[in-house]
């Protein structure tokens, strides 16, 4: 199969089979979570919202050795757009000494999907799971379907994982799943239990009874939306003992970053200067992110 990451570049590499594929000039790759699910590991999908996360992103990265899935998510595309992010991604991986992912996050058209592909992303996600089950289906194989035509990976989610504070969450159902993941042929699965997106502290914890079964009817590796809110113990023993390949981190970093900025500003309020405040927030990120990505290494 041809990878294929636009409508201009053709790369004629191997996809579906390899962990992560190189391209050419750097490390800018495609993503196949089959052998995370053979071999006992998950990856971590970082959610971006700047340059600053982006760049202490692929550091720790590069400090831990390991791959990073770089995402792109509505909040962010509301600050850049696609085709902004597209070029920053494809920078940070071709010049990072380890792989790094372009992942759209929660694409919710085919229309924002396609011009995903069209400006260089190498995974997305479709999300329609707040529509009717076969509507959901539907959509997400038209749009694995394109996403595959181009070498691309796809995620789609079943099931609907809801916000602190806001939507209430309904839980995956395993024989929903086991449609979902056969009738799209998605590479992906996100699913619904227990997770929370943006919930700040680690109370609860995931559903594992649930989890179970919908590992039995279905060897699609699992994605966890709201992997902040799980308790780390669980993330580490869930990594290594099941299908969940993929855990999307963000409200942690977005808070230890935010507590970096805070120190830097109140530490010396006469200073304007954003690109020196800015730099402060580096190494405490870069810190938080690695221990993140420690949770998760085989």
């Amino acid at each position: 199969m041809n990878l294929v990451i636009s409508p201009f570049n053709n790369y004629d590499l191997p996809f579906f089979g390899a962990d992560f594929v190189t391209l050419p000039n750097g490390h800018l790759i495609a993503l196949d979570l089959q052998p995370a699910l053979k071999d006992g590991y998950a990856v971590a999908g970082l959610v971006t919202l700047g340059w600053e996360d982006m760049c202490a992103y692929v550091a720790a990265a590069e400090a831990e050795n390991v791959p990073i899935i770089l995402q792109a998510g509505p909040s962010c595309r509301e600050h850049t757009p696609l085709p902004i992010l597209g070029k920053m991604f494809r920078y940070l991986g071709e010049n990072s000494s380890m792989p790094v992912v372009a992942h759209l996050d929660h694409g919710y058209t085919f229309e924002e999907c396609k011009i995903a592909l069209d400006c260089g992303f190498t995974s997305i996600m479709f999300d329609g799971s707040r529509k009717p089950l076969q509507e959901n289906i539907d959509e997400t194989a038209k749009i694995a379907d394109l996403a595959h035509s181009v070498g691309v990976s796809c995620e789609g989610e079943i099931g609907f994982v809801g916000y602190s504070g806001g939507e209430t969450s309904d839980g995956t159902k395993p024989e929903e799943a086991a449609r979902f993941a056969t009738e799209t042929n998605i590479d992906a699965m996100a699913i619904s239990v227990g997770n929370i997106h943006l919930q700040q502290n680690k109370e609860g914890g995931l559903d594992e009874d649930r989890i179970k079964s919908i590992e039995m009817v279905s060897d699609v590796p699992l994605v966890i939306h709201g992997g902040s809110g799980v308790p780390v113990n669980q993330r580490i023993k869930l990594a290594r003992n099941s299908k969940i390949c993929k855990f999307n981190i963000g409200t942690e970093l977005r808070m230890a970053f935010g507590n970096a900025l805070r120190l830097s500003v109140n530490q010396d309020t006469k200073r304007f200067d954003r690109i020196q405040i800015l730099k402060d927030t580096h190494d405490p990120l870069v810190q938080a992110t690695r221990k993140v990505l420690s949770t998760l290494k085989r």
